[in-house]
């Protein structure tokens, strides 16, 4: 036998003590008078005495009822106590999660902004290139790299998806590029996670598939690292314009060929579930990360 009491009898007892009644214990508990009568027979087989006297019309407590529900009040309330002190402070936290390289390149510079506006809130940042599992994971809103259509999200459009090729002004002095057609000499940095060197030298360079399998590639799976390798002259990078703006500002890259922006299907977007009420700080959050993405060029 477990050390543990029926923790649902637990519940219709306590119910049933201060109510003084199963109907209005029932009534609370929104289960069946008959119901809160079995949890309480569980509980009482379980103890092995009885802590009702039952009637036709009335149920009155047994002195052992009674001492039993004197000893176990001050642990049930300091479970409520404790639960409410918890939910508390989730009610004053905002769980995220979005892609590393948004979250590196963008997000990082900009979040303590909302703790000097939400000095009250909470904020927990997570980062992953996997889908957050509403269902599953303990999150409450997410930016995703995707192309929108999820009939079980309310999904928001950041910034649409686009894709340039960058390097550091160093290397791009070196190889002496001029046109697209010159990337055939180049190192092309490939971030698997955003494979768009094919599109781009196609559409751009006016090159064929066998073409662009001659030219020298390396393969990177993660974002940022593919970026910090074109920073250190290992090559170009295909990526998208809004994670390199602040090395290009601060002239570690280079956009070259300012004009040829691919636009591609996926984009990151703003999400949640549909099925899911938005609590106060989360809708706090939400609106001010859409506030902060308007200086964004969609």
């Amino acid at each position: 036998m477990s050390s543990y009491p029926p923790l649902n009898s637990l519940r219709a007892f306590e119910a049933s003590i201060r109510l003084n009644s199963f109907s209005r214990a029932a009534e609370e508990l929104n289960v069946t008078p008959g119901a809160v009568g079995q949890q309480i027979r569980k509980l009482e087989d379980w103890l092995g005495v009885e802590l009702f006297v039952r009637s036709v019309r009335q149920v009155k407590p047994t002195a052992d009822g009674l001492d039993y529900a004197a000893r176990i009040s001050p642990a049930l309330l300091q479970i409520i106590d404790a639960s409410q002190h918890l939910r508390g402070q989730r009610e004053h936290t905002v769980r995220v999660v979005m892609p590393p390289s948004f979250a590196a390149k963008w997000f990082s510079k900009r979040m303590a902004r909302f703790l000097i506006d939400y000095p009250s809130t909470s904020l927990h940042v997570g980062s992953s290139v996997q889908f957050t599992d509403f269902d599953r994971d303990p999150v409450d809103i997410a930016v995703r790299y995707f192309d929108g259509n999820d009939d079980k999200l309310e999904s928001v459009l950041i910034y649409r998806g686009q894709a340039a090729a960058f390097c550091s002004p160093a290397y791009r002095d070196r190889m002496g590029f001029e046109h697209p057609a010159d990337l055939a000499r180049a190192t092309l940095l490939n971030d698997i996670l955003h494979d768009w060197w094919e599109e781009w030298l196609g559409q751009f360079a006016r090159m064929n598939p066998s073409e662009i399998a001659a030219i020298k590639r390396i393969e990177i799976d993660q974002t940022s690292m593919a970026i910090e390798a074109a920073i250190h002259g290992q090559g170009v990078v295909m990526a998208n314009p809004l994670l390199a703006e602040e090395d290009v500002m601060e002239g570690k890259l280079v956009h070259l060929f300012p004009e040829q922006v691919l636009v591609v299907p996926s984009g990151y977007y703003l999400v949640h579930p549909k099925n899911r009420e938005l609590r106060g700080q989360v809708k706090l959050f939400r609106d001010w990360l859409l506030g902060e993405a308007r200086e964004l060029t969609l």
